[in-house]
């Protein structure tokens, strides 16, 4: 949130420059526009009075005014708008009639011609263009724009990514201490379980003390592939769902319906898929879990596997009290909870399992609030 608002704080003070910036260059550049108009119309009054000069005339500030003029492209015309004389113009080495022609008529739309009458019944006329200085200063500011703004997306870029590879050593290191953590009470319980099968080997609650701490394994070795790049394998995406379901079904209230169904595949091994199976059950199992508590322990959770051109697409719904449409991206975001208690990391955590691990999707498909809500998984294959 932090790097959120220095973010939107840098480009308000961005667009705020970029906006003073374009206001004074513009002003600047109407302000110079009307200096060369004025210097155009003192130009085609010495233009005039050399033209009218007699042998008797001194000639010697008109033709300095004349040739003070190094930067403003001029066309003197005849009545007719053929070009007698340029100044400061370029000719093109062909067609050179045809140029002047295209340049006289579009200037003729865009300005009205200085009028020099050079004697009784003649009149001639001066068309101008820009400079290239005047020009270099209208184009500056949205030079300066796009710059102001290139290190602006920069800036940003560099903040966003810095935020979240700071989050993602959180992640790493949380995970690797977590799994690091379990790790010892897990081997000591695996001893101790070991004592008591010597010392009591008919006891029928041991094979469930061996369930639970295999259970414990499994959670201590999903916290270290996290800190770990994964390990992708072709893997039947409806065994780990199955099996997911199964293990939930047992484990949550009776009061809650849970079903699964796996669209017949068209054929062989249509639902296998790169993967990496303990992390991918991890996510199904979290989605059940966040149904129950959307219900409140009390409804009806849908498990729906299919396959779609390229993809395997797993949807599950519930009847639980649905999400705002504007809500949707929250949800994912770490630290989002609408329970009294928890971290607010599973929907987070199944986000970065499936969209950076496995490059697919998980986003919420469909939701009405008081009535349900439909996640859905797409993984792709290659």
């Amino acid at each position: 949130m932090r790097n959120l608002t220095i973010s939107w704080i840098i480009l308000m003070f961005a667009v705020l420059f970029i906006g003073v910036s374009v206001w004074f260059t513009h002003n600047l550049s109407r302000q110079f526009a009307d200096i060369e108009q004025q210097r155009m119309e003192v130009w085609a009054e010495a233009t005039r009075q050399l033209v009218l000069a007699d042998e008797n005339t001194d000639i010697t500030l008109f033709s300095s005014i004349i040739e003070a003029n190094t930067t403003i492209p001029v066309y003197m015309t005849d009545a007719d708008y053929h070009v007698i004389l340029t100044r400061n113009v370029q000719e093109p080495k062909q067609n050179v009639e045809a140029f002047y022609q295209r340049k006289i008529a579009k200037l003729r739309e865009s300005q009205t011609p200085i009028e020099v009458k050079v004697s009784p019944g003649v009149t001639q006329y001066i068309f101008y263009e820009e400079s290239n200085l005047l020009r270099r200063l209208r184009i500056f500011p949205w030079v300066q724009m796009f710059v102001v703004l290139s290190f602006v997306a920069l800036l940003v870029t560099y903040i966003i990514t810095s935020y979240r590879n700071e989050q993602n050593r959180v992640w790493v290191g949380l995970t690797k201490e977590t799994a690091h953590q379990l790790g010892t009470p897990i081997s000591s319980l695996n001893g101790w379980l070991e004592l008591l099968r010597a010392r009591y080997p008919d006891d029928d609650l041991l094979p469930d003390m061996a369930t639970d701490i295999n259970r414990l394994q499994l959670v201590a070795e999903r916290f270290s592939r996290i800190g770990s790049a994964p390990t992708l394998q072709p893997t039947d995406i409806s065994q780990v769902v199955g099996q997911s379901y199964a293990y939930m079904r047992t484990r949550i209230s009776g009061k809650v319906q849970i079903e699964l169904k796996i669209d017949e595949p068209a054929m062989p091994d249509a639902y296998t898929a790169m993967a990496d199976a303990p992390l991918l059950a991890w996510v199904v199992e979290n989605l059940i879990k966040n149904s129950v508590d959307a219900m409140n322990g009390r409804g009806w959770i849908g498990l729906h596997l299919q396959k779609n051109a390229n993809a395997i697409i797993l949807d599950v719904t519930d009847t639980g009290k649905g999400i705002e449409r504007k809500r949707y991206k929250q949800v994912f975001r770490p630290g989002y909870t609408t329970k009294s208690r928890g971290w607010g990391l599973g929907l987070s955590l199944c986000k970065r399992i499936i969209e950076q691990y496995h490059c697919g999707e998980i986003f919420v498909h469909q939701s009405v609030v008081s009535k349900g809500t439909t996640f859905r998984v797409v993984l792709r294959q290659q």
